[in-house]
């Protein structure tokens, strides 16, 4: 049975108010733990039992409230809005209306602008074995037309699945794509980027988004087969960096999915290090598969004294693809009244030898 402890994690403040940042710890009695707090309807820590039956701490991130006040720290396990990912020139054009986004990477806008979803505090409420935020996103904020209310649900399974469901609704038409900015390393969060170079990864993708310089994509969808981008049988991830361009992923993966848009298989990484593999499910289109390569080179400080640096960890952030508002071509990201966005990823966990 899985529990929930509910604690303080330190003060929001802001110039008129402060409030208490709330932390929660779920548990089941396998010996997995998930914590998240209301600041960003963010995932803190995962620990789950290792090869050797020790908890391994899984996630990247911060002791304290304070530590992910820090620009390295920002996305750290955060809840992404109101849109992931690039948006071209900070600016698309609905229903005839052209909005101007607020460019917090000139000339892009990323991850929701500059006090996007991860930069909030967020309302919260327990029930059962699950702990649900709230925020309501005025209109306006960040550019973003109409009032957007999120509901982000943690919930931790008995078989150790970290399921993350996402509900929205707006009361006029806007754009919204949501996804969970893990940084993850299963040889252990200060493992660094030796272990992580370790890690085999599968991804259930035939295609990958191309992208330009600027990690924007161009549009086209290229195919996976004989490239670096071909994760569909276990893959090295050190031999796939090397070979990639850059030497590092950013990248949109076109996931092939259920015809009927139900969960399915996205991706699986296992590390030889500690024998722990995590299967990645959902119902949406498209996967950022990303390793970390803007985390600094000289390293930040993390938790329990680690230093995380770059390339030391990597993303999978289930969601629609890049830049959809400006591609008809691609699935829609548009919500309009009387419609309710959902979007459900799953995360989970076991010990074995091999993917």
């Amino acid at each position: 049975m899985t529990t929930v402890a509910e604690d303080n994690f330190g003060v929001y403040r802001t110039a008129n108010t402060s409030q208490p940042v709330r932390r929660f710890t779920l548990s089941n009695s396998a010996g997995t733990e998930a914590q998240v707090i209301n600041y960003g309807a963010r995932l803190t820590s995962l620990k789950v039992r290792g090869r050797s039956g020790q908890p391994v701490d899984v996630v990247l991130g911060e002791d304290t409230y304070d530590g992910y006040l820090a620009a390295t720290s920002r996305f750290f396990g955060c809840t992404v809005g109101r849109v992931a990912n690039r948006i071209a020139g900070a600016t698309f054009t609905l229903n005839g209306q052209t909005y101007q986004l607020t460019q917090n990477r000139p000339p892009l806008h990323l991850h929701g602008g500059e006090r996007g979803f991860d930069r909030q505090l967020w309302g919260s409420h327990v029930a059962g074995d699950s702990v649900t935020f709230t925020y309501i996103s005025p209109d306006g904020e960040e550019g973003y037309p109409g009032q957007l209310t999120t509901h982000v649900t943690y919930q931790l399974t008995e078989d150790s699945q970290l399921v993350i469901r996402y509900q929205a609704m707006t009361d006029r038409p806007t754009p919204v794509n949501l996804s969970n900015h893990s940084f993850w390393n299963l040889a252990g969060h200060g493992a660094g980027r030796d272990a992580l170079l370790r890690h085999q990864v599968t991804i259930n993708a035939d295609t990958v988004l191309e992208v330009d310089d600027a990690c924007l994509v161009t549009g086209r969808r290229l195919p996976v087969a004989d490239s670096a981008f071909d994760f569909r049988l276990p893959q090295p991830l050190g031999e796939a960096m090397a070979a990639a361009p850059g030497g590092g992923f950013d990248h949109n993966f076109c996931l092939e999915r259920p015809e009927d848009g139900a969960v399915g298989a996205a991706a699986a990484v296992h590390s030889a290090d500690t024998g722990i593999a995590m299967e990645v499910f959902t119902d949406q289109p498209g996967m950022q598969f990303y390793t970390g390569n803007f985390l600094p080179a000289d390293g930040a400080p993390g938790k329990a004294g680690a230093t995380y640096s770059r390339q030391g960890a990597f993303c999978m952030e289930t969601q629609k693809f890049p830049d959809a508002v400006n591609r008809p071509e691609f699935p829609s990201t548009i919500v309009n009244p009387g419609e309710v966005y959902q979007h459900t990823c799953i995360y989970k966990f076991s010990v074995r030898d091999v993917l």
